[in-house]
């Protein structure tokens, strides 16, 4: 008698309890096509894409935190900034291959995401331009928090590499927004990449008739005394050439932060004009000679000439 009772106990649990959840899960919630492009999406196919999501996600997660552990905070950060587009590859390759194992035809999906990705891939070109070029960027180092560049006569510190943009500083304060994609299709001036150190110069012309061994020194003096410019390399004065109203003139120096440099320079300025005024060198204006020829006076007389003779 328990025999029969415990047979019928598990026929019931095998046919209705493990029927019913076998049912549920291959209920076909969303159908669409036929024949061969035939999809069918059922809470099975659902419950092994959200399990995958959630394996997936902690894979990466022990991918990331084992590549990043020696890293400093900069590297660390551009390389989250990375994984991120990795990460979302990622995912849909598991979905797709989630759904292809769990028996659903991923052609129809495939044969569409294509037709969107090319519409995309038009529609939004600059923008993968610049998520490629902020890959290219974190990866190779050709750009780092902290360099100084300038990017359409504009003169910013890099303050934050991101995968589409990289945010600078100008000197006035001002945030510029760069995207990435100009940083690998256009000309951009980096101050600082190889070392902090730049040289900068400073013109100025000076009468004829100046000496111009005094001139040599009082340069060197006005950058000498100036805060920010480096002892070595030792500052330098070149003789450029001898121009229309001037003598020119060009005091090179080394400075350790281009970043403040019109500053510096203003500041150079300002003591070559007081040595200047000290020392009796005159810093000329532009000079012209102009001869005026007044043909129809020398006419007039030579017509009065004529009429007087006869």
């Amino acid at each position: 008698m328990q025999e029969d009772v415990k047979d019928k106990i598990e026929e019931v649990v095998k046919e209705d309890v493990w029927g019913a959840i076998q049912d549920f899960f291959n209920f076909e919630i969303i159908t669409f096509g036929e024949g061969e492009n035939l999809v069918k999406i059922t809470p099975w196919a659902i419950l092994l894409v959200v399990l995958a999501f959630v394996m997936a996600s902690f894979l990466l997660k022990w991918i990331r935190v084992l590549f990043t552990r020696k890293m400093d905070a900069q590297d660390k950060n551009k390389f989250i900034s990375v994984f991120k587009f990795i990460k979302y590859i990622t995912y849909i390759v598991v979905v797709f291959m989630v759904l292809s194992a769990s028996g659903i035809n991923v052609t129809p999906f495939l044969a569409a995401s294509a037709a969107l990705l090319v519409g995309l891939g038009l529609a939004l070109q600059e923008l993968f331009q610049d998520v490629i070029g902020g890959i290219f960027i974190i990866l190779d180092k050709s750009l780092l928090v902290g360099d100084i560049v300038e990017v359409d006569g504009k003169v910013g510190r890099v303050f934050d590499i991101k995968l589409r943009t990289t945010r600078a500083i100008t000197r006035d304060d001002k945030i510029i927004i760069i995207p990435n994609h100009k940083f690998i299709s256009e000309t951009i001036y980096n101050y600082t990449q190889n070392h902090r150190t730049t040289r900068e110069s400073v013109n100025v012309g000076v009468a004829y008739g100046s000496d111009t061994r005094l001139v040599e020194q009082l340069l060197l003096k006005s950058v000498s005394e100036q805060r920010g410019v480096l002892k070595s390399p030792k500052p330098f004065v070149l003789f450029q050439d001898f121009g229309d109203s001037s003598l020119n003139f060009s005091v090179l120096f080394y400075i350790n932060d281009s970043f403040v440099e019109p500053r510096i320079k203003s500041e150079i300025r300002f003591k070559i004009d007081t040595l200047f005024r000290e020392n009796n060198i005159t810093i000329p204006f532009p000079q012209r000679d102009v001869h005026i020829f007044n043909t129809k006076l020398e006419t007039n007389k030579n017509d009065s000439d004529n009429l007087a003779e006869d």
